[in-house]
């Protein structure tokens, strides 16, 4: 059993952790902070104002930065954004450096900015970094630098921590979880439903071309990220079965999820989990996708079908043989893999093992 813990929770400083989410990386961490409150662990979170704190949670401020008139049009200013975020997770690691530390049992990094990694040899408190996304050169130069020090890492599939091994040998892997009980069974219905970001890497251009060939509507959701793709792409074809619903909030996302005969997942780039598959899944939704990142990690064949990356045709054809498998089925193997309440679990019992280290060697 672990005991009640002060956990700080870093996730990004652009977006809030808020329905509708800006992405799947807000959506676990605002579903790990409510879990872990509604166990009594004390939540301090660090995300974008406007975020929505769960009963037992509370903010951590994001430090802006007001530069001079001279700072602003000097020669080495560097885009507006690095700058911003740059001296908000600068701000942050310093204060958890120092004065903060005395707050906190452990913290758990969910940025993908460099900083909390490079300055984690600072932290005299416990730090775990979760790896939710591919290598990239500034996490990967902040780990080289650091050589590891003063944060322990986890990744959220089998994959990514493949994908990390170069640079980080120790990786727990704790796959993402969704909460079953936000994601109820559903009657199914004829349409098939695409959710996500609308955006190239997710390719949803790719569903509407498979929904095509096998002669079935399709239903849009999520949040456009990338408007040129969406105008270029998409909205030309929004007519005839193919509809656009827009960002939804979650219950009426789940809704339609439930409602769908099947979900498509199409990645043009190797998804580290697959977080809408879960979803679907949980909702007794099959799932057809593009065997691309850690997805291939949770279909089995008796809650979708796997096809080859890109095959429009092979996606197609995988359909029909989705519809019919019994959606009890399909959301028992969600209940039993994608579980919150596992991940959690996993979670605080990190938590608790790397204090306790920390103890040891003190």
């Amino acid at each position: 059993m672990t005991n009640s813990l002060r956990v700080a929770v870093i996730a990004s400083n652009r977006f809030p952790i808020r329905e509708p989410f800006a992405g799947g990386l807000e959506a676990h961490v605002s579903h790990l902070s409510r879990a872990l409150a509604s166990r009594g662990h004390r939540v301090s979170l660090f995300a974008a104002p406007g975020s929505d704190l769960a009963p037992g949670c509370e903010g951590l401020a994001v430090r802006f930065l007001e530069l001079s008139e001279s700072a602003r049009h000097d020669i080495s200013m560097p885009d507006a954004v690095f700058m911003s975020d740059h001296h908000a997770y600068l701000s942050l690691m310093l204060w958890l450096a120092g004065p903060g530390a005395r707050q906190f049992d452990v913290i758990h990094n969910h940025s993908l900015h460099y900083l909390p990694v490079a300055m984690a040899p600072a932290l005299s408190i416990p730090m775990l970094t979760t790896v939710h996304t591919p290598p990239t050169p500034w996490l990967e130069s902040a780990i080289d630098a650091a050589a590891g020090e003063g944060t322990r890492f986890s990744a959220v599939s089998r994959h990514t921590a493949d994908a990390w091994r170069k640079v980080i040998d120790d990786m727990a892997v704790i796959p993402n979880g969704v909460d079953t009980r936000m994601w109820p069974l559903g009657p199914g219905g004829r349409a098939l439903v695409w959710f996500g970001r609308i955006t190239a890497e997710k390719a949803p251009h790719l569903a509407i071309a498979a929904a095509r060939q096998a002669d079935r509507p399709l239903v849009l959701a999520g949040p456009i990220s990338d408007e040129s793709y969406f105008a270029e792409r998409i909205a030309p074809q929004l007519h005839g079965n193919i509809t656009y619903v827009g960002h939804l909030e979650h219950q009426r996302l789940a809704r339609l999820v439930g409602e769908s005969c099947t979900a498509l997942a199409t990645p043009a780039w190797d998804e580290p989990y697959g977080l809408v598959v879960a979803e679907a899944m949980s909702c007794g939704t099959p799932v057809v996708a593009f065997a691309r990142g850690g997805i291939p990690e949770l279909i089995d064949d008796d809650s979708g079908r796997l096809v080859p990356p890109d095959d429009i045709a092979a996606m197609a054809a995988a359909i029909d043989s989705t519809v019919r498998l019994p959606r009890n089925r399909v959301r028992e193997r969600a209940i039993r893999h994608c579980s919150a309440r596992a991940m959690v679990t996993a979670y605080a019992d990190l938590y608790q093992n790397m204090i306790n280290d920390v103890a040891l060697r003190n």
